[in-house]
């Protein structure tokens, strides 16, 4: 792989990792209020969560340059007071990533809530625990499996997101241009066939292993915790 290739790799890496940390305290938030709460609206709250999943991903990065752009209401509060901009830079197209992996995460981390035994968590505030930490004590360790399957779905999902990347962030070369966008470009440039192939190869690749990753570590976690092995 040439330099460039190199780069465009720890780009995409780079970018699906902060997805994955933007991600992973929202999906746990969202799952526990969509397992364990009912209130007005829930319905409408879980179709907000799950929307990315059938907008357009382009709607969804038009929507995010409206938000948080220059001009946007966050945007120009983010770059006025913080200096902040996250359009056209790497940091927008992990939070163009996270929104898009959101729903994928959500889904794993409720089903895993709604099959830990709540009497568990009854038992642990009968003997003096609170609520929070009968949750990080209790609850948040018997669903570690489904929160670990969760954020390699996200991932994944974020190593492949193109739609909503290319409309908030652009394809900048060396600054948003992910393994999707450069395969992209690739493929419109004459002689870039054999390019677009290298990396979707490179693609393949750490897809499976963050799959087997996530698949070894979800049997550890359930041999600690008593599952099958």
């Amino acid at each position: 792989m040439s330099a460039d290739e190199i780069g465009i790799v720890l780009l995409s890496l780079k970018v699906a990792a902060l997805a994955v940390l933007l991600v992973a305290p929202f999906a746990v938030f969202f799952a526990w209020v969509l397992a364990r709460r009912n209130f007005p609206g829930k319905s409408l709250l879980d179709a907000a969560i799950h929307l990315p999943l059938v907008l357009p991903p382009v709607a969804v990065g038009y929507g995010l340059l409206l938000v948080f752009g220059r001009q946007g209401p966050v945007g120009r509060v983010l770059d006025e007071l913080l200096g902040v901009q996250l359009a056209f830079a790497w940091e927008g197209a992990a939070l163009a990533a996270a929104v898009m992996a959101l729903p994928l995460a959500v889904r794993p981390i409720r089903l895993a809530l709604e099959t830990v035994d709540t009497r568990l968590e009854l038992a642990a505030r009968t003997l003096g625990a609170t609520r929070r930490d009968a949750f990080l004590s209790v609850t948040l360790p018997l669903c570690l499996p489904g929160i670990v399957a969760a954020l390699v779905l996200g991932f994944a999902r974020a190593l492949g997101e193109f739609g909503a990347t290319i409309t908030f962030v652009s394809n900048i070369p060396g600054e948003t241009r992910t393994l999707p966008l450069a395969m992209h470009t690739l493929l419109e440039v004459p002689d870039g066939e054999a390019g677009a192939l290298r990396l979707a190869i490179f693609s393949i690749v750490l897809s499976l292993a963050a799959l087997m990753a996530a698949e070894y570590l979800n049997r550890r976690l359930r041999r600690r915790l008593g599952g099958v092995p």
